[in-house]
């Protein structure tokens, strides 16, 4: 794949974490994003209709950062590259979370995951009607 959108540094409240704290309350992740498709139809028509809409790629990382308690960035970046793969007419996504003041004297802690459309773990998870409420 050789065309991209990216999505940088997006914040979103997430109840995240494996410690009683964490549980308590959401604490900000920071999310890139990166949604692999053919971008020419959009260079010729300069038309929305034939990309993918950003903002509502970022109201999808936050409804699924919404939808449930995760214990890991992990499953957070997985149920989100699903979603995204589930939710628009892209090949591939590529999700980094970021997770500030995750380890005492670090800037923050990543992961990052990679996910394509004829990957046999590419069905959408999360809520049973598969929709997010974004």
């Amino acid at each position: 794949m050789s065309d991209w959108i990216r999505v940088e540094g997006l914040q979103v409240d997430a109840p995240v974490g494996v410690f009683d704290w964490e549980k308590r309350a959401a604490r900000p992740l920071l999310v890139d994003i990166e949604l692999g498709l053919d971008l020419r139809p959009a260079g010729a028509s300069d038309r929305l209709a034939d990309t993918i809409d950003y903002a509502a790629v970022a109201r999808v990382a936050a409804a699924v950062a919404a939808t449930r308690h995760h214990e890991l960035i992990e499953a957070y970046a997985d149920e989100l590259a699903r979603a995204l793969l589930a939710g628009f007419p892209c090949t591939a996504v590529r999700v980094t979370v970021h997770k500030p003041g995750a380890v005492p004297r670090t800037r923050m802690l990543s992961v990052h995951v990679e996910r394509e459309r004829n990957d046999d773990g590419a069905q959408p998870s999360g809520p049973r009607d598969g929709v997010y409420r974004c």
